[in-house]
């Protein structure tokens, strides 16, 4: 629970804190004091009298009821100082700082646990353990630095990891980040990522609060909690960013289908931040960098671009890092440009990249910038870099950037890389309020992430087309776990609206072959039984005559394990595969990607949260490395995408109302420029 208490204190008591700032209770005790904190600070420290000029109380016993206690003491001591203060002091808010709880050992959860017990006993919020604090415009309490120069519109910055956060917090503040608040939570034992963010969404005033929320998660500990909130906060006008560590495994696990063996943990995060509208960023320097962005760009679709430089190699890095994200840096032609190119400096380049060389000055690069603002229609947004090439004054540079940035009415993003030789100029122009982007690729490929980024989905379940009484019957009368048989994996196909190819399933030769003469040839052959029917020989293409289809029907039926042969009619088309798996806390992730031996081999898969809307499917299809190939590429024709779009959200129904289903796919669906349909598919159940 998190309260005003912890909030807005009136009072702080630290317990530990101490002289010395160069440990965490007297650094603790500096920040809380050079925060400017307005209401009482209290001391416990049994030897000294005063404490950074506070007087300082020898025994907690002597100070007068408190707000907000911070515990920087041995854990040992925690679940007894926590127990008097909430009884006897009436406390209603703690901050443990201390280490050496759950995160250690299992006497130190013990103690965690005793002390989350009072906590809910007497209402008390509790931060922590094992975390640097509680970071807002009312008071400091944390023992790290940086301290960065709080915003109402910065930052709202949620972590669960101290050390990680201090790192987080040293790669925005070099880039100009605003922050608004730093939460620390530690073990999160009662006051966890996703309680932060309910806590925002619930009482989120959008003319007070920030609008950017960054996330360093380590555990979800509740993914729809984490979903609902943070959908709701992007509804509101919030854009959210997060890192989830741990996400990885050292290898596959081993599974009987080609889901089980791709999906993953990792599967299941990438469906959620999806689902949930949430940019998801791979390291510190994406996240910061996407929190820059939120502040420089608001939230409108971007895609075309004007890069305006002084040195040709970064706006060719620029340009390639744009173009590989599927963003375009359009070349600029036409009377306007001419212009342009006569009021700068001979030798200088507009076809975008704008190239106004070394030597130009700070006047021509205000009036590339004005021509990309106000006479290329085409262009949604500019970047500029300028460093020091040694040739300008980059304060009057700069100047003229800040302006820039006053004036224009499309976002510009400026790219500074000389961060060392300029570092005066660079933190007198971030002092004004702005960002830098130093790296120019790091700043593609996050704002790529931020623009392919689907809004959070809407929270309607798609069921035209899936008959759900009818896939609750089927699934009702199957009595073993494991995978069904082809004719229920047929049957729930069906029920959900998703097309298959014309099969039978026999022990019986000549009921095969008549099946065969009658959809016609050529035909498939496949064996029923082994898991795995290529690696037993149990496929066979191109059967053309009743003879040929005789011959390996006898010879599977021979394979260990047979129990009978499908014939399916042989179709032509590009192969894709969909499969879904149950991850626990997250329900059913759905996978979508190339099919056939695709799948394992280049494993270029998206993932989505089931039930999924057509907006999740279509960006699902959108995000593959091979989506070229789905559009159709060098004369080759592409698929429907309209029909591939429908049998991912149609599976994701029928996964939604089926969740005896633990782990499925269809492999391959065959498509082509008409149609969608599913060759061959596998289900098992386990209830």
């Amino acid at each position: 629970m998190i309260n005003e208490q912890l909030l807005h204190p009136k009072s702080i008591v630290v317990i530990g804190g101490s002289n010395n700032v160069h440990k965490p209770g007297g650094a603790l005790v500096r920040n809380i004091i050079q925060g400017g904190f307005k209401g009482t600070l209290r001391i416990v420290n049994p030897k000294e009298d005063e404490v950074q000029g506070v007087k300082a109380f020898h025994d907690v016993k002597e100070i007068p009821p408190t707000d907000l206690a911070v515990l920087v003491v041995a854990a040992r001591f925690c679940p007894d100082y926590v127990e008097y203060l909430a009884k006897e002091k009436e406390v209603r808010a703690f901050i443990i700082i201390s280490a050496g709880f759950g995160e250690e050992t299992k006497a130190g959860a013990e103690k965690e646990q005793k002390i989350l017990d009072i906590c809910d006993e007497y209402q008390c919020a509790l931060i922590g353990p094992n975390c640097i604090g509680l970071l807002n415009s009312h008071h400091h309490s944390v023992f790290t630095k940086p301290i960065p120069a709080l915003n109402p519109k910065g930052a709202d910055f949620i972590s669960g990891s101290g050390a990680t956060a201090v790192f987080i917090l040293e790669s925005g503040v070099t880039k100009g980040l605003a922050f608004n608040s730093v939460w620390s939570i530690g073990n999160g034992k009662q006051i966890g990522i996703e309680d932060v963010l309910q806590y925002m969404d619930e009482h989120f005033d959008a003319e007070r609060d920030s609008h950017i929320k960054l996330l360093y998660i380590e555990n979800i500990s509740n993914p729809d909690k984490l979903l609902f909130h943070a959908s709701s906060l992007i509804r509101k006008g919030c854009r959210i960013a997060a890192i989830k560590a741990g996400s990885s495994e050292s290898g596959s696990r081993a599974a009987s289908s080609h889901t089980g063996a791709i999906a993953s943990s990792d599967s299941a995060v990438e469906a959620l931040f999806r689902k949930a509208g949430i940019v998801r960023c791979f390291s510190r320097e994406e996240l910061t960098t996407a929190g820059c962005i939120f502040s420089v760009a608001p939230p409108q679709p971007y895609s075309s671009f004007a890069i305006v430089t002084h040195a040709g190699g970064p706006g060719v890095m620029l340009t390639d890092a744009l173009s590989k994200g599927g963003l375009k840096v359009p070349k600029l032609e036409g009377p306007a440009t001419e212009e342009l190119k006569n009021q700068l400096f001979a030798g200088a380049s507009v076809s975008n990249p704008i190239d106004i060389l070394a030597t130009g000055t700070p006047e021509q690069l205000g009036i590339a910038i004005d021509y990309c603002d106000q006479r290329f229609p085409e262009i949604d947004a500019i970047f500029v870099i300028f460093g020091t090439p040694g040739l300008v004054q980059l304060y009057t540079a700069y100047d003229v950037l800040h302006q820039k940035i006053q004036e224009c009415h499309k976002p510009i993003f400026p790219i500074l890389p000389s961060v060392h030789t300029a570092g005066p100029e660079v933190a007198e122009f971030l002092k004004k309020g702005h960002v830098n982007f130093s790296d120019e690729v790091t700043l593609a490929t996050t704002l790529t992430r931020v623009i392919s980024t689907p809004p959070p989905a809407a929270p309607e379940i798609e069921l035209f087309g899936v008959d759900v009484p009818r896939i609750r019957n089927i699934i009702g009368n199957i009595e073993e776990d494991g995978y069904v048989s082809p004719d229920i994996v047929h049957q729930l196909l069906e029920s959900a609206g998703i097309p298959m190819v014309p099969e039978m399933v026999s022990n019986d030769k000549e009921a095969l072959t008549a099946f065969a003469q009658k959809v016609g040839y050529p035909v498939v052959a496949k064996v029923v039984g082994p898991v795995h029917k290529s690696d037993v020989g149990g496929v066979a293409l191109n059967i053309r005559t009743p003879e040929h289809l005789s011959l390996e029907f006898d010879r599977m039926m021979k394979i260990e394990g047979a129990t009978s042969v499908m014939v399916q009619k042989m179709l032509q088309g590009t192969e894709l595969f969909i499969g879904a798996k149950y991850e626990e806390r997250f329900g059913h992730v759905v996978l979508c990607g190339l099919g056939g031996i695709f799948v394992e081999v280049l494993r270029d898969v998206s993932s989505g949260l089931a039930p999924l809307s057509y907006p999740e499917a279509y960006s699902m299809i959108r995000s593959l490395r091979a989506y070229k190939i789905i559009q159709g590429t060098r004369g080759q024709a592409g698929i429907n995408q309209q029909r591939y779009a429908e049998i991912i959200v149609r599976l994701s129904t029928l996964l939604r109302f089926a969740t005896e289903i633990k782990e499925m796919d269809i492999n391959p669906l065959l498509a082509d420029e008409q149609s969608v349909i599913a060759v061959d598919a596998r289900i098992r159940i386990q209830r």
